[in-house]
């Protein structure tokens, strides 16, 4: 468990970063910096000159690259230890990590559509969408195995994982209509002002893309707010805590960098820095859930229990039913 645990944690850093560095792409106009190639880059997969949008873009391919080969090697190892405890079954992290290769492969097709398509702005919200459902998917690889407090979960704890459920739904929304605005002509700069809006450059359907991003993430600050402070009245686990905490800051955090943004006229530095700290966010939460579920109730059982060298059985210590 302990080697899966290792590559997912591998294999969720490379995601992210790879999340981030498409808003960088995004950002610095190299999403056509290999033209309408894919996978190579002008018929090459290594830079053929050094305009600085093809590194960027080849860079990013190379990213993805990597994370595939991550994702590949977490399930063969997932694969290859079946057999043991905690790892098949609904509660293993057999699963999730097969849907880890189904998401990155789909998440590589909606890449090369995005190229072939020129950037068409609902194609790279949905290439995004799908990326976050990947980093999802492989927060519960990590926490199935123990990974980010997840073996210290004594059971489910039912108001806090509806709560969660709640905070990533809000979370994933906000995120879309993050994409949208970004991606929208016009969305952007449609509100001047924050929080709320001193002129309007556009009306119509950038404006409203933009009211209702903010309105999702007001709501999804108030919502973590009254989380953190459930979770420590009912004075549950040191993991589920620290995961609304960080969360919590997290929300704040993005909100504040929103308005700077905004006031600041949009700088690409600040940009960049809304999408890492967005995706951290969405990481966060999904975390949250997944501690809440109780899914590693499983890898407890597993220290639990061991077997008997003398009579070559299961055995349980005292007091533990099983």
């Amino acid at each position: 468990m302990r080697t899966i645990r290792t590559i997912g944690y591998v294999a969720l850093l490379l995601g992210f970063a790879q999340v981030v560095f498409g808003a960088i792409v995004r950002i610095s106009g190299s999403g056509m910096g290999c033209g309408d190639h894919w996978p190579d880059c002008y018929g090459a997969f290594t830079p053929t000159h050094d305009a600085a949008g093809l590194l960027v873009e080849i860079s990013h391919r190379y990213g993805a690259a990597a994370l595939s080969i991550a994702i590949f090697a977490l399930a063969a190892v997932a694969w290859s230890k079946r057999r043991d405890l905690a790892v098949a079954g609904a509660g293993g992290v057999l699963r999730p990590s097969l849907l880890a290769i189904l998401l990155v492969v789909i998440a590589a097709l909606f890449g090369a559509a995005t190229v072939k398509l020129a950037l068409n702005p609902f194609v790279v919200v949905t290439h995004l969408a799908i990326a976050m459902a990947l980093l999802a998917t492989l927060v519960v690889v990590v926490v199935r195995a123990g990974g980010f407090g997840g073996g210290s979960v004594p059971a489910r704890y039912g108001r806090t994982l509806r709560s969660g459920r709640a905070a990533a739904g809000l979370t994933f929304l906000a995120l879309v209509f993050g994409a949208l605005t970004a991606n929208t002509a016009g969305a952007a700069v449609a509100c001047q002002g924050f929080p709320w809006c001193r002129s309007i450059a556009v009306h119509g359907g950038p404006l409203a893309i933009q009211i209702t991003h903010r309105l999702i993430a007001l709501l999804l600050l108030g919502h973590l707010i009254g989380v953190s402070i459930g979770v420590r009245r009912r004075e549950e686990t040191r993991a589920v805590r620290a995961a609304a905490s960080i969360a919590l800051a997290l929300v704040v955090l993005q909100v504040l960098i929103a308005a700077a943004m905004v006031e600041m006229q949009l700088p690409p530095a600040l940009r960049s820095l809304h999408q890492a700290v967005g995706t951290a966010l969405w990481i966060a939460v999904v975390t949250l859930t997944a501690l809440a579920s109780g899914a590693a109730e499983t890898t407890d059982i597993e220290r639990i229990v061991y077997e008997s060298p003398s009579r070559g059985e299961f055995a349980t210590p005292e007091g533990v039913s099983t």
